[in-house]
């Protein structure tokens, strides 16, 4: 029998520990904002460009396909080298760059650079094999380190989030792994456990960042409050022990109390049951039986079953849903990656810029949350369509839009909240109406291909919108000061207008995608009036009965063989 310990660091929890861990430090994607600003003003690019920047890391960082082939085929422990090695690769050489260590790079060069060391974070996502919202906190969680390790310099920053994400991956590459396990009947409480001290480090990340806006932190203090995050970060490990505790002292008492065998002999059937006869089925008749999904493309199930991928991806139901996220996750995102510089524009001082990204780091894990779990309680109690509440967020998102367009006074610490909320909120809702309308037979691939919604809105909003109409008005200002731009040299655009008219744009734009997903909200009415989860309880206790008969029936032929 192992022991205690080596229960502990071989046993299940530890394993969703480690995951946990590792998902804390994957979200460096929504930290551009903090460091955008480095690699404008040392490479002299302009708005557009720099939002290009961002559109490759956000496409690195949603498309899973490469992680999800590697995983298929190799161990998890495969999976977080191979992410690991891309998130130190992509980082550091943005960190060569913006350092100057190496000659400037070309600005395809820093695109592909992004894009790797962002991709990184699927890989994160599919090696460490629990999904937790611990990747929403991370950007809070890195913000504090940052400062304790480095002080105000930004641009040490793109070295942290270059190797501390891959540090934690590698020192737990060999506790990762699959591992066949017997359910237990507390296994939800435990994960309550776990959600409880993440709304505990949530909370506490909230009061040092207010506390931290109103008072000026030395590094000492900036450590302090590090320290209490790693504590934080580490306190799981109690809830780990406890319950590998249980298990163990539960085999312990098994091997020094065994409970009686009773070995029952049964005599083999000697009697031969003849095989069904063959039957040569005609190719056409097979093709028959399993049409071609190119027939069935547009003959989709009723909602709920199970639709093949194509029958999904050219419904209308998809197609609705998938342009209603462009609007709403990709306004919300564009607000997220310019942070930094709306902040610059708007007058923030610097380190207000820190606060902004916490924030939204905060807000979009509480987002995850408090969508699950609402939307579930209101659909389960009042039969409330989950479409419903993914057109209510994408509203409430208008409004930080609106703060951000207007420059209201402190209103970007507000808006800074409103979308983080409400891009957190939009994922789990998105992820939940796929399975629920399409069923879970290919879920994996149409959850990869609601992740492209992000990066599709972004190029729209963020490249095309955004910077462009940013850099318009900065080469206004430079030719009202009769200024020129030297080449190599940022464009920087100060005051309201900056981005007072992308933000409008967008605002209008969030409008009109939730009143697109009203449409969805229509055509689904019934679908969730009704109980869509009937079908799932009755297969639970079909397998339930079949399991019982079955063990009815060993029984019986035990006792006959007794006899």
């Amino acid at each position: 029998m192992k022991s205690l310990t080596g229960q502990t660091v071989t046993g299940r929890w530890f394993i969703v520990f480690a995951s946990l861990l590792i998902m804390s430090a994957a979200g460096a994607t929504y930290m551009f904002g903090l460091y955008s600003a480095d690699i404008k003003t040392v490479l002299g690019y302009d708005q557009s460009t720099l939002n290009l920047l961002s559109f490759f890391k956000d496409l690195g960082a949603n498309v899973g396909v490469l992680s999800g082939l590697i995983n298929e085929v190799t161990p998890p422990w495969v999976v977080l080298a191979v992410g690991a090695v891309l998130n130190f690769f992509g980082y550091f050489m943005i960190w060569l760059s913006v350092t100057r260590k190496i000659s400037t790079p070309k600005v395809w060069q820093m695109c592909l650079y992004i894009c790797i060391g962002a991709n990184s974070q699927s890989f994160a996502n599919t090696g460490s094999l629990v999904t937790c919202g611990y990747v929403g906190l991370s950007g809070a969680i890195i913000t504090q380190l940052y400062h304790a390790f480095y002080g105000d310099d930004t641009k040490a920053l793109i070295l942290l989030i270059g190797w501390l994400p891959a540090a934690i991956s590698f020192a737990f590459l060999r506790t990762i792994r699959y591992k066949k396990v017997i359910n237990q009947p507390n296994e939800l409480k435990v994960f309550y456990n776990f959600l409880y001290i993440s709304l505990g480090l949530a909370g506490f990340l909230m009061i040092m960042i207010i506390i931290q806006n109103k008072l000026q932190f030395n590094r000492a203090e900036f450590g302090a409050s590090a320290g209490m995050v790693i504590f934080m970060l580490l306190l799981p490990l109690i809830v780990v022990f406890i319950e590998e505790y249980k298990l163990w002292l539960s085999k312990k008492l098994d091997l020094n109390d065994p409970s009686p065998l009773n070995i029952i002999t049964e005599k083999p059937k000697t009697e031969a049951i003849p095989p069904p006869p063959a039957v040569a089925a005609h190719p056409e008749q097979l093709a028959e039986k399993e049409p071609s999904c190119w027939t069935t493309m547009f003959r989709p199930p009723d909602r709920g079953e199970d639709y093949t991928i194509l029958q999904a991806l050219f419904s209308v139901d998809m197609l609705i849903l998938f342009f209603s996220c462009i609007c709403g996750v990709g306004g919300t995102l564009t607000a997220i990656d310019n942070l930094g510089q709306i902040g610059k524009s708007q007058g923030y001082p610097k380190r207000s810029i820190s606060t902004f990204v916490s924030l939204v780091s905060i807000w979009n894990y509480l987002g995850r949350v408090v969508a699950g779990f609402v939307s579930e309680i209101f659909l389960k109690k009042y039969r409330f369509p989950r479409p419903l509440m993914l057109t209510l967020i994408m509203l409430l998102s208008c409004a930080g839009h609106l703060l951000i367009a207007f420059s209201v006074k402190n209103g970007l610490y507000v808006a800074s909240v409103i979308i983080g909320f409400c891009f957190g909120a939009q994922w789990p809702l998105l992820f939940a109406i796929i399975s629920e309308l399409f069923g879970l037979k290919y879920y994996s691939t149409l959850y990869n291909f609601g992740s492209v919604a992000s990066p599709v809105g972004l190029y729209v909003l963020n490249v095309k919108l955004t910077g462009h109409l940013y850099d318009k008005e900065a080469t206004k200002q430079m030719n009202a000061a009769g200024l020129r731009r030297k080449e190599g040299e940022e464009l920087d655009c100060m005051g309201i207008e900056c981005f007072k008219l992308s933000f409008i744009i967008i605002t209008l734009v969030t409008l009109f995608g939730s009143i697109v997903s009203l449409i969805l909200v229509i055509r689904t009415r019934k679908f969730y009036k009704s109980d869509i989860y009937k079908k799932f309880r009755e297969m639970a206790k079909a397998n339930e009965a079949e399991m019982t008969n079955g063990a009815v029936v060993n029984k019986s032929s035990d006792e006959a063989n007794g006899k």
